[in-house]
């Protein structure tokens, strides 16, 4: 998998910013283009089910936030395909 670090030039439009959640980057996945973000231990308050494994992500647990990237798709739209992932199973779905 081939990644993307730098941010696309899409017009304009903020990937996010990089708070205590992290920095939102676009890569490469299987021929579709991906934002993932990654969240640290201390910024994860709440359980969360990895589609990967389908095994409960427990707070305070570093993982990924991923969601197909669509500059077309409004933000509400955006944020209710984001997924929560163990770090490996992203790793894993990604290859």
């Amino acid at each position: 998998m081939a990644r993307r670090n730098n941010r696309r030039d899409d017009g304009g439009k903020d990937l996010g910013d990089a708070r205590s959640m992290g920095v939102r980057t676009i890569v490469d996945v299987k021929g579709e283009d991906w934002v993932i973000q990654r969240i640290t231990g201390s910024a994860s308050t709440k359980d969360y089910r990895c589609p990967g494994c389908n095994q409960e992500i427990r707070p305070a647990t570093p993982h990924v936030v991923a969601w197909p990237y669509d500059d077309h798709t409004d933000h509400e739209s955006r944020l209710q395909d984001r997924r929560h992932w163990h770090t490996p199973c992203w790793e894993r779905f990604a290859r």
